[in-house]
């Protein structure tokens, strides 16, 4: 167990019902996650990975168990308090992108300022910025429709990272693109870890998260049934 974790889970529990049929999508997880880390989750689907990571999000509440960030449990906070930590704190790339299809990507970006109190005159200024860090230089006024996968997904983790946030969730964030650009989008996550981004990583790809990450941690059936120690990228899995 790491001494004062930043992210912290204990007996954390996510159960629903699906008919008659109780689902336990997460059941009994507890993990600790350093600040910097770059984490990664991996296991088939319906093991509970994306459930965790909405956990930490602060985007579901749990059946039971707790998840704290610096010490302090979600579920402690007002609502006012749990908005603030995802508007400030948190920042999320989707598989799907989650992009606004008649918003162009300048838009898109500038849609994270919207509720952490960043200053109309300032938004545009900075949403730039980080398109531009992002090799999208000539892409900002446009849409969706008109970049390719690559293209949109580095849009969405210019969108996740605009606010400046202390940590990154990316749920499968090389799910829906073809190889040259999962490499463009690992790379990308690899070298925001090396500045300092804490990192928790869900995907399917067990090779991707072990050159990616810290530590690789296997799901199944909503719990970790093996959590690798190795802190260097590459290893494998104890």
């Amino acid at each position: 167990m790491i001494n004062n974790p930043w992210l912290h889970t204990t007996d954390l529990c996510r159960y629903y019902r699906r008919g008659s049929q109780e689902v336990r999508a997460l059941d009994g997880v507890t993990l600790a996650v350093e600040r910097g880390e770059f984490l990664g989750v991996v296991g088939s689907s319906g093991s509970g990975k994306s459930t965790l990571l909405n956990l930490f999000a602060g985007l579901d509440t749990p059946t039971s168990g707790s998840v704290e960030i610096q010490g302090v449990p979600l579920a402690s906070m007002s609502r006012r308090q749990l908005a603030g930590y995802r508007a400030q704190k948190v920042g999320i790339v989707f598989q799907s992108f989650n992009l606004i299809s008649h918003y162009s990507a300048l838009q898109n970006v500038e849609t994270a300022l919207y509720f952490n109190n960043t200053a109309p005159k300032d938004r545009r200024r900075l949403a730039s910025a980080v398109l531009e860090q992002m090799g999208l230089a000539d892409r900002m006024m446009h849409r969706p429709s008109d970049l390719s996968g690559g293209e949109q997904q580095r849009v969405a983790v210019a969108r996740a990272l605009v606010k400046k946030p202390e940590v990154l969730f990316a749920d499968e964030p090389t799910g829906n693109l073809d190889y040259d650009n999962s490499r463009q989008i690992a790379s990308l996550l690899m070298s925001l870890n090396h500045s300092g981004l804490t990192i928790l990583m869900v995907t399917h790809n067990l090779e991707m998260a072990q050159e990616c990450a810290h530590r690789t941690i296997k799901m199944q059936y909503g719990a970790i049934i093996r959590d690798g120690s190795a802190n260097l990228r590459g290893s494998e899995p104890s």
